[in-house]
């Protein structure tokens, strides 16, 4: 399936390293012009000196007026990847308010604020576009140790869905991608070293197809669900979890 996005420009938030990282690389690849966004300029730096043609923001998106500032110019978008997320392991009993907020902030209004923004440009351009919101397994199914981190990624489902109804008369798409733990990203590696001896081992042998998911397989998700391969396709979320719900 050859996937094209010449004369696109795509939004990829969380963007310098992780899942962030392969999906602009991927968007790159298929044609489109990207703008990557982050909270670190060392990582943003590295990522431009592997796709050079890309523009850079460095926002941490957790300050909400700060966010629409560094938007404000950014003309316009065609795709946009809410990938920016973040996570505090603690139990239930014991997350605090102060944790709480910090997760909400960049985890679900952080998508609201960037989502509006671009939204409402799409709507005033009239040409449509494509959202894909990057959840979690963890919105699914419960994750030990990370309720606050459920429950935001719950909130962004939610809010999906109200995106793809309200937006949908306008052209525009919106759907989200839910994977697995992914090992070689800062969140994926913080969230296995976090497991009691054998839980890790005994996850594995839920899932059908015996592997946690890597980069490639979310970013070909996520460049699926953005390209007009996927016309179709709106309100839904996509597992990319080798069948762990189905067993």
């Amino acid at each position: 399936m050859n996937i094209r996005f010449d004369g696109k420009r795509a939004l990829v938030t969380g963007a310098s390293r992780g899942l962030g990282r392969g999906i602009v690389k991927k968007l790159a690849e298929c044609g489109a012009e990207c703008v990557a966004l982050s909270r670190t300029q060392d990582n943003l730096d590295s990522l431009k000196n592997e796709v050079p043609g890309i523009q850079t923001v460095m926002v941490d998106l957790a300050d909400w007026t700060a966010t629409r500032h560094a938007l404000e110019n950014i003309g316009k978008i065609d795709l946009l990847v809410n990938n920016a997320a973040i996570s505090i392991a603690s139990p239930f009993l014991e997350t605090t308010k102060d944790d709480l907020d910090k997760i909400l902030d960049v985890n679900f209004k952080a998508v609201f604020n960037v989502s509006q923004i671009v939204a409402r440009s799409m709507v005033k351009r009239g040409n449509g576009g494509a959202i894909v919101n990057v959840s979690s397994i963890g919105s699914r199914k419960a994750l030990m140790n990370a309720g606050s981190y459920c429950c935001s990624k719950g909130a962004m489902d939610s809010l999906t869905q109200v995106m793809a109804t309200e937006l949908g008369p306008h052209k525009i798409r919106v759907n989200s991608v839910h994977p697995h733990l992914v090992p070689s990203t800062g969140m994926g590696d913080s969230a296995f070293g976090s497991f009691p001896a054998g839980v890790l081992e005994y996850i594995l042998s839920r899932i059908p197809l015996n592997r946690f998911p890597d980069v490639e397989d979310v970013a070909n998700a996520v460049v699926f669900l953005l390209s007009d391969k996927a016309s179709n396709l709106n309100g839904i979320g996509l597992p990319i979890e080798g069948g762990f719900e189905a067993n």
